[in-house]
């Protein structure tokens, strides 16, 4: 031990030693080199470089993959919904879209747009109340207990909401409530509104046809995918209603109709019944609105029927143009009493019955022809069965079980017998298109379809009436409706309605059916007005020829132009050369 503590080197001198060792272990203590440390630095500098150019790189991929990304939906991509949501579309079920419904000139009526309908599968739902009261927010129509009751329910298909908007359905997407899910289905949608409503229709939320067009085609519409062409034209519905409205506002009216019929091919190329509906919510209409007087509406049309009368005692040959018939005495048959409104202290001439629309003397007239051979013609003018139409909505006419003599002279001047506005307008457009007749259409014929008819008078007979029509526009009762060189015919009625079974006198339908050219007759037009009220410019009356007349007037003088119908100086020769505008009383007045 002594030995040991005497060789040992002394403490300071380890503690120095130690020192110096660990010193030259550090490398900050390390011996200075310039070039060495040079060499570290750009080595270090190098490194940080690569770094930098790297980094950068996948900065300007992001951005690129950012940009295109941007590009990508906001050129190429046309759905407004993330496509996140794509996976909550049920495109398991078919869709079948239903076809176009547009006019005669290919204007669309009806048409299938694409839509989104919500429904749920309650099985998948974690809180069934909660996801209730959440929809019922979004869509406050719905009833919450209603919903919820749906929702407990074991089923695994629950409908919430059909037809969603596009809003709407943002709204649920962002609600995230598990179980619900969309289908994408088609909802039936109508540019025009109700301008055509009674006639295009409307169908159901599975597009199922449920009135007018879409109900009597439902199944072309929906098979064939082939637009279905109307004889509509939209300019002229558009004028016909206008006019229409005007009529039935400053007469203080409850409605109105009104038709155009082209009498060469039975197209109808107007039809109009106010007040109408919007076919895109059916379901805020009132069975008024619904109701289409054209087709539905069976009504006493009054003297317009005169025009039937008179065809029928003219070509049966039992009566003359010139034969005369006695109005000044009224008739008196068991308890009724038939008069004229305004009473006639002469004979008349079969022109003149027509053009002063005498009661009295038609009546005279069909005890002449007898009530046997009358039934036989109504018949045979298709007014004692339902119209021919491409429309469900079809009235039936009312006429008397037995035809007795009273019967056969009140239906002379249109009172015992009541038919629909279109009953009357193709009747009469079998008389005037040289006695043919054809059935009425909504379908667009082509000019090469051959269209059926049937001869129900003579040419000569259809010449008389129409040259009688043109005598009451020029000089009787239909004044109104004078246009000059259009040379408009025509024939007022004004008939009191039934009410409890009793006609009233303050409600009337006003009337009047007009062709024009009367010279070679081409389009028909009906107009009626429903329990007009007299007004300062009508000095106190409301009949057909006060009321209705002018509007066809008006009417006439705005479509004629789009019918490639022009006026004309003076009536061709030709028609005038029968010579039957025999001198009245009434000329010139």
């Amino acid at each position: 031990m002594e030995k040991f503590a005497k060789d040992a080197p002394p403490l300071k001198w380890q503690m120095e030693r130690s020192w110096k060792f660990s010193k030259l272990a550090d490398p900050r203590y390390q011996p200075y080199h310039p070039s060495e440390s040079q060499n570290l630095t750009q080595s270090n500098l190098d490194r940080a470089q690569n770094r930098l150019v790297i980094a950068g790189s996948f900065l300007i991929l992001g951005l690129m993959a950012i940009f295109l990304r941007l590009i990508d939906v906001s050129l190429w991509n046309s759905s407004t919904s993330p496509r996140t949501t794509q996976s909550f579309i049920n495109t398991n079920l078919a869709i079948v879209k239903r076809a176009d419904i547009v006019d005669r000139n290919g204007v669309i009526l009806a048409t299938s747009l694409p839509t989104y309908s919500l429904y749920a599968n309650p099985r998948e739902m974690l809180d069934r109340a909660e996801a209730a009261a959440k929809l019922v927010k979004v869509f406050p129509d719905l009833n919450y207990d209603q919903l919820l009751n749906r929702f407990v329910s074991d089923r695994s298909f629950v409908w919430v909401k059909r037809n969603l908007s596009p809003a709407q359905s943002q709204v649920i997407w962002r609600l995230g409530i598990p179980g619900l899910q969309f289908v994408q289905e088609e909802r039936r949608g109508y540019p025009l509104g109700s301008l055509v409503a009674h006639v295009v229709g409307f169908t159901d939320v599975d597009n199922k046809g449920l009135s007018g067009i879409e109900r009597s085609f439902d199944s072309q519409l929906t098979e064939t995918g082939e637009p279905l062409r109307l004889s509509i034209d939209i300019r002229i519905q558009h004028i016909v209603k206008q006019e229409l409205s005007t009529a039935i506002k400053d007469f203080s009216a409850i409605g109105g109709m009104g038709l155009v019929l082209d009498v060469r091919t039975g197209e109808v190329l107007a039809m109009v019944s106010l007040p109408d509906f919007d076919p895109n919510n059916p379901s805020a209409a009132s069975p008024e609105e619904l109701f289409n007087r054209n087709t539905l509406g069976v009504y006493e049309m009054g003297s317009t029927f005169k025009i039937f009368n008179t065809a029928l005692a003219l070509d049966s040959g039992l009566v003359k143009i010139t034969d005369q018939f006695d109005p000044r005495i009224p008739i008196k048959v068991g308890g009724f009493v038939i008069h004229d409104y305004e009473r006639v202290n002469r004979m008349l001439t079969v022109p003149e019955i027509m053009m002063l629309s005498s009661n009295i003397a038609s009546a005279r007239m069909a005890m002449v022809i007898g009530s046997k051979k009358q039934q036989e013609f109504f018949e045979k003018i298709g007014l004692l069965d339902s119209v021919s139409l491409e429309l469900p909505e079809l009235a039936h006419p009312l006429y008397p079980k037995v035809w007795r003599d009273i019967s056969a002279m009140t239906i002379a001047y249109g009172h015992g017998i009541a038919v629909t506005p279109l009953h009357l307008a193709v009747g009469v457009s079998a008389i005037v298109n040289d006695g043919k007749f054809h059935p009425a259409t909504l379908v667009a014929r082509s000019p090469h379809d051959v269209v059926a008819n049937r001869e129900v008078i003579k040419i000569q007979t259809s010449q008389q009436l129409r040259q009688i029509m043109r005598l009451v526009v020029e000089s009787g009762t239909g004044k109104k409706a004078d246009l000059g060189g259009y040379f408009v015919g025509g024939k007022t009625g004004t008939a009191e309605k039934q009410i409890a079974g009793a006609y009233k006198k303050d409600s009337r339908l006003a009337s009047f059916i007009s062709i024009f050219p009367v010279y070679e007759p081409r389009y028909l037009l009906l107009v009626m007005v429903d329990e007009p009220k007299p007004n300062a410019t009508s000095h106190g009356f409301a009949t057909g020829g006060w009321v209705a007349a002018p509007v066809s007037g008006r009417i006439i003088k705005r479509l004629a132009p789009l019918l490639d119908v022009l006026p004309v100086s003076d009536m061709p020769a030709v028609f005038v050369q029968n010579n039957i505008f025999i001198k009245t009383s009434l000329a010139g007045e």
